[in-house]
């Protein structure tokens, strides 16, 4: 009995050490600005300023300006469609085939945006100051977010939120212009090196956060389900990961939970 007490108040210990501190601030500006310092110090920036250098000598070698490169980045906000946009703009690809595949790249940050809202959201919340949030959610603000917001007054969070995705969007644009300007000097295999960057953020961020054996489940289900697709090269393998991978996951846990 002691001995399983013990090792509960163990995991409870140790959980509280993995959860972030609480940050009070003493006003809207404040939680801005703190958003900001959060993601001028995280593990994120350097994700992005790589990703952005490689971004950056992509553009160039397709001959479009550092100025239109910053301009797409602050309007679509995702790295992935973005290099469909290049590469498609780059290859001559009609602009109405562009627009589609931007657009589908884009529909797995739906569920991201889902999932964020909830935290964001306090009395009196209107439309209006979840639109900013909403344009922001990309990969690294969304993993950032789930951790740094529960321990955010939540009448602080929408600034806190829009500070990180500046900081972030800031940081995208200030590499893209250095990774444009050095693309004379920087081999295409570094480029496409530092490009992967994100993905491979992005799956070291969802393995360390999945803590429920669903989310866990998810995870292996999705890069089984992911690399076969690929191989196969099944159109849309990305989405049909997501979908399979998820449900297959759902159901065994729901048939775990049925038989406990």
């Amino acid at each position: 009995m002691r001995s399983r007490c013990c090792g509960r108040n163990g995991a409870v210990r140790q959980m509280r050490r993995a959860m972030p501190a609480s940050a009070i601030f003493p006003s809207a500006t404040a939680a801005f600005l703190g958003g900001v310092k959060s993601a001028l110090t995280s593990a994120f920036f350097l994700v992005l300023a790589g990703t952005y250098i490689g971004m950056g000598a992509l553009a160039h070698g397709f001959g479009l300006e550092s100025w239109w490169l910053a301009l797409s980045t602050v309007l679509v906000w995702a790295a992935p469609a973005q290099v469909i946009l290049i590469s498609s703009l780059g290859a001559g690809a009609p602009l109405i085939e562009v627009a589609i595949a931007v657009s589908l790249s884009a529909v797995r940050l739906f569920p991201m945006v889902v999932a964020l809202l909830p935290l964001l959201r306090a009395d009196g919340t209107r439309l209006r100051d979840l639109l900013l949030p909403t344009h922001f959610t990309s990969v690294s603000m969304w993993v950032e977010s789930l951790r740094l917001l529960p321990g955010t007054p939540r009448e602080q969070r929408i600034a806190f939120s829009n500070g990180l995705s500046v900081g972030y969007m800031g940081t995208a644009v200030s590499f893209g212009f250095v990774g444009h300007y050095l693309a004379a000097e920087l081999p295409s295999l570094l480029a496409g090196a530092l490009l992967f960057l994100t993905p491979m953020s992005f799956l070291m961020s969802t393995a360390r956060n999945a803590k429920a054996m669903m989310d866990r489940l998810a995870l292996v289900l999705g890069l089984v389900l992911g690399t076969g697709l690929a191989a196969a090269n099944v159109q849309l393998d990305l989405m049909w990961t997501g979908i399979g991978g998820g449900t297959l996951a759902y159901f065994v846990h729901r048939l775990r939970e049925a038989t406990a």
